[in-house]
């Protein structure tokens, strides 16, 4: 006969394991160390096993637990799934997403398939270009969602994090020493190149535009080459090339925040919805960095 096992149990007995005890469980669970304690007692009667030993030193998982524990978490993962595409409403249409190219591969894996897996049938449209742009593509009503790289947080905005904004330069290069400083930097509204002129203005510097184009990947080149260097947010710094400190003679540069912006009515709930996702997926993603 059948037999079937109670998810909350289940639940009660990952969360223990995860949280290391009882009473740390006891938050993760809104509820009581009684109740934990019996929900673990409950399990164990089912599966006529013990599954959890508690000595001076703490919490230990029998040979069972062991064996049950990586299947309850991916029983727990697959009710989670289930149970939130059967009670989320199904959205049809188009978003249209606009994000700087210079944050795009770091930010957009976080939190586009996740959306796309929940909402198969919304199909998100990409715009890339500088801030400034696409923010004005927003209030012009061409598209329903912005990230923007900003200095300063407009009020109709939502700041999601702030980054570092330093000199990076291919590995073992020589581009930094080279005067009049080779910098490769965006078009003319890119939000880096105000302070990158006010900084060099400031030190002394002279130096002279290699790339002058929104195209990250053309930006990227230059510096890979080693005949420039470039402005780049700290947490976006592509694979291959070095943070040029102190000791490049380059000046500090001022930090930058990566910024949310949505319509002035705040948008149709699919709209929202993806910019919920982008809100957990970034604090998720510099949570795990810090």
């Amino acid at each position: 006969m059948a037999r079937n096992l109670d998810v909350s149990l289940l639940r009660a007995f990952v969360a223990v394991v995860d949280a290391g005890g009882m009473t740390a469980a006891t938050g993760v669970l809104n509820l009581t160390q009684a109740a934990v304690s019996q929900q673990i007692k409950r399990l164990e009667e089912t599966l006529g096993e013990e599954l959890i030993t508690r000595d001076r030193r703490g919490m230990k998982l029998t040979t069972a637990g062991e064996r049950l524990f990586g299947r309850a978490k991916r029983m727990l993962a697959l009710n989670d799934e289930i149970w939130t595409e059967m009670t989320t409403p199904e959205f049809e249409g188009e978003v249209r997403l606009g994000i700087p190219s210079d944050i795009i591969t770091t930010y957009l894996p976080t939190f586009l398939k996740d959306f796309a897996r929940r909402y198969p049938r919304v199909q998100i449209s990409l715009n890339s270009g500088s801030s400034a742009s696409l923010r004005s593509k927003l209030y012009g009503g061409k598209v329903d969602v912005v990230l923007a790289t900003e200095m300063a947080c407009d009020a109709d905005g939502e700041n999601l994090v702030m980054d570092r904004l330093v000199w990076v330069g291919a590995r073992g290069g020589d581009a930094a020493r080279q005067r009049p400083l080779p910098v490769s930097i965006g078009c003319s509204d890119c939000a880096f190149r105000a302070p990158i002129r006010e900084v060099l203005q400031k030190a002394g510097i002279e130096w002279r535009s290699v790339s002058e184009v929104t195209n990250t990947s053309a930006q990227v080149a230059t510096v890979a080459a080693d005949i420039a260097v470039m402005a780049w947010m700290a947490s976006t710094i592509p694979n291959g090339f070095e943070v040029l400190g102190p000791e490049s003679g380059l000046p500090s540069l001022p930090p930058f925040m990566v910024n949310l912006y949505l319509p002035r009515d705040g948008g149709s709930h699919v709209v929202q919805e993806l910019a919920r996702h982008i809100r957990e997926a970034v604090a998720d993603r510099h949570r795990m960095a810090a």
